[in-house]
């Protein structure tokens, strides 16, 4: 499974040793240090800063982002971008957005929990790759109700021996207890971003000495955890429950 990092990480330098040869995802709404992550990364994806603009309630810049996936999908460190999506809109509008891309298959679509599993499996038939968000209701990863809602999205996404019918992305679902139990192909999170800064996060005798140093234990901490091979019909104690569609 590929584990990609969130950027931008701060200070730039920590981002720079410890990024080293990892894998990416940069956002629209904070692309200052795609042009580092594209020389230094293994590899790179683009999010299209969706859930950034609806969480801080901007309008989105829609003819921005396809300019911008444009030019960068052309470069080799760059494998693909995900298309834009309304995080709580209806599905009209996320098909809407879905014609309107110009880039193909180097897009990767968002089916988001609150809609309806039909929509699902439809992406997963026409789609290499399908990008899983949490949304309404099932907006929080690792609880109950969230769990309830994967468990019968995972039934529509795998076959019968619980293997993915398509690679499969998490939105924000890079971690041990998610991934364990789910067969992704990639998933994202900004854990080590976000904590490389929280300095009261690290206690103890063998504190690291550098930001640096933090972001490495960081990463390699989430990168010691693999995906699922399959989907075993039971998440986090949490059996399966729902109606099979045809």
């Amino acid at each position: 499974m590929i584990h990609y990092h969130g950027l931008p990480m701060t200070p730039v330098l920590a981002m720079l040793r410890a990024m080293k040869g990892r894998h990416a995802m940069v956002s629209f709404e904070s692309p200052e240090q795609l042009p580092e992550a594209v020389e230094i990364c293994q590899s790179v994806a683009l999010d299209n800063g969706a859930f950034s603009a609806w969480r801080q309630g901007k309008a989105y810049d829609f003819d921005g982002y396809v300019e911008w996936c444009g030019k960068w999908l052309k470069h080799p460190a760059v494998d693909w971008a995900i298309i834009p999506d309304v995080i709580d809109g209806d599905e009209e509008a996320n098909e809407r957005l879905l014609c309107q891309w110009p880039h193909g298959k180097l897009g990767v679509p968002v089916w988001h929990l609150h809609e309806c599993l039909e929509r699902l499996q439809r992406l997963c038939r026409q789609w290499p790759r399908v990008a899983l968000g949490s949304s309404g209701k099932w907006k929080d990863p690792g609880s109950k109700p969230w769990w309830d809602r994967m468990a019968q999205a995972m039934r529509i996404a795998t076959d019968a021996d619980g293997m993915p019918l398509t690679k499969l992305h998490g939105l924000r679902m890079l971690r041990a207890s998610i991934i364990s139990h789910i067969p992704f192909s990639s998933a994202d999170s900004c854990n080590s971003s976000r904590n490389v800064g929280y300095d009261k996060r690290w206690v103890g005798t063998y504190v690291p000495a550098s930001k640096t140093t933090k972001a490495i234990v960081l990463i390699d901490r989430i990168e010691s955890h693999a995906t699922a091979h399959r989907w075993n019909g039971q998440a986090a104690g949490v059996q399966e429950n729902w109606e099979l569609i045809g």
